[in-house]
């Protein structure tokens, strides 16, 4: 028998995601404070990174409030280095600990008026490990699950081995006809997200908090997308329907509208003793950076206070919505500060991203499968209080004249393999 050639396995696997139009190249951007939006991407290899002549204008951050940027901030992350160090020199259980993480903790317990936070070193992590852990704890746990959640709240429930029952993305009657047909003593999870970021869907968390209590289960709610943006300070969608409190675990993250890096969990004492007493996933890693933690919290004091941006997004949102519509160009609507474009197939996202760049100097990644579902391949935008009304309608005029005038969808996909499924050789 011949012997497997892994890397020819691989290759062939690739291949084959390569030729469906599912690869995906990562751009590397240089983002400067004082000028972004407009940043520059760099060419070259590894060693010899040269930064393209030319300006991009970026819209697809998801640095929403432009935190990272903060002087404030960017002190603070500096002013720690410079005492500490960089790294935590370990795991939260060995001297990975610092009053800085302790401090952060403590600022995110209050900020969402619950017991106690956790810090993880992602908001991916901690959906995982905080989700494979919860379901540990019971015997014949059943998860409700959105069907459209984040590949981490579903990678925890896979993880778990949990019976899963899927319910419709938003529909509460579905999740309702679900938890009726489960026996009312047993273990039961709800999980899913107050801001969907693909569509920009906003639920009404209010709604499956009712829904919990009715049949007696937990509730597991996403809000990375939501804080700092939505409710008192940016406290949530949870918050800003005034059933906060009544939600068992909340998942954010620092690494959107707090311009840092990490994740965490706020919920009850006995719930957070308990999963960092037994989740793998936070104990065994070793801490952010007491900077990170710092810059945190740091960030999060301004975000409190920052209802002026806040506001400007909303509104800015709304009217990259109505140009938009005025060009009849086709796009997801909805309430919140997430704005996708739909281009439907990937390689129609890809050939418009690859245009708006090279032609107009303007940066939007394409959002695809597996990320969106096959067909739903978008460009997903974001708006931050750096982005003016002229430079929304720069960006409409551009898009209008990509999807509607320079290029015709066949054509798109007639030569997208040419362009963006490079020949292989044996």
């Amino acid at each position: 028998m011949e012997k497997l050639n892994y890397k020819i396995f691989f290759r062939d696997l690739i291949k084959t995601f390569r030729l469906k139009g599912f690869f995906r190249r990562f751009t590397p951007i240089v983002r400067e404070r004082e000028s972004f939006p407009f940043s520059k991407v760099s060419h070259g290899n590894r060693s010899n990174l040269q930064p393209y002549e030319g300006e991009l204008k970026i819209w697809c951050t998801n640095d929403y409030l432009n935190m990272s940027h903060n002087q404030e901030v960017v002190d603070e992350m500096v002013s720690v280095i410079n005492k500490v160090g960089t790294g935590s020199g370990g795991t939260r259980n060995i001297s990975g600990t610092t009053p800085y993480h302790q401090i952060l903790e403590q600022a995110l317990s209050e900020f969402h008026g619950r017991e106690a936070a956790l810090v993880f070193n992602s908001a991916y992590l901690a959906n995982q490990t905080t989700i494979w852990t919860l379901c540990k704890a019971f015997e014949n746990v059943c998860v409700f699950s959105d069907s459209l959640n984040h590949a981490s709240l579903i990678q925890g429930i896979k993880n778990s081995n949990s019976e899963c029952k899927i319910f419709d993305h938003n529909d509460l009657k579905h999740l309702e006809d679900l938890l009726r047909n489960t026996d009312i003593e047993r273990p039961k999870l709800i999980v899913f997200e107050s801001l969907y970021s693909m569509d920009g869907t906003i639920v009404p968390v209010d709604k499956y908090v009712d829904l919990a209590k009715k049949y007696n289960a937990l509730t597991y709610l996403d809000e990375v997308h939501a804080v700092g943006l939505y409710g008192e300070q940016g406290r949530g969608i949870a918050d800003k329907l005034g059933v906060a409190k009544n939600v068992d675990i909340i998942n954010g993250t620092l690494a959107k509208a707090f311009g840092q890096i990490g994740g965490y969990i706020v919920a009850n004492n006995e719930i957070i003793d308990y999963v960092k007493s037994y989740a793998p996933g936070f104990i065994f890693t070793t801490s952010i950076m007491p900077s990170v933690a710092a810059a945190s919290t740091k960030s999060l004091s301004l975000v409190k206070k920052s209802d002026d941006k806040r506001d400007f997004i909303m509104r800015q949102a709304d009217y990259l919505r109505s140009k938009l519509k005025s060009k009849n160009i086709s796009y997801i609507n909805s309430d919140s500060h997430i704005v996708p474009v739909m281009a439907f197939e990937s390689a129609s996202a890809k050939m418009y991203s690859k245009i708006l760049k090279e032609n107009f100097g303007i940066y939007i990644q394409p959002i695809f499968y597996p990320t969106v579902p096959k067909g739903a391949a978008r460009l997903r935008i974001t708006i931050t209080p750096k982005h003016s009304k002229k430079d929304i309608d720069e960006l409409v005029s551009a898009l209008d004249k990509v999807i509607k005038k320079n290029i015709l969808q066949d054509e798109i996909l007639s030569v997208s393999q040419n362009i963006l499924a490079p020949t292989f050789k044996n």
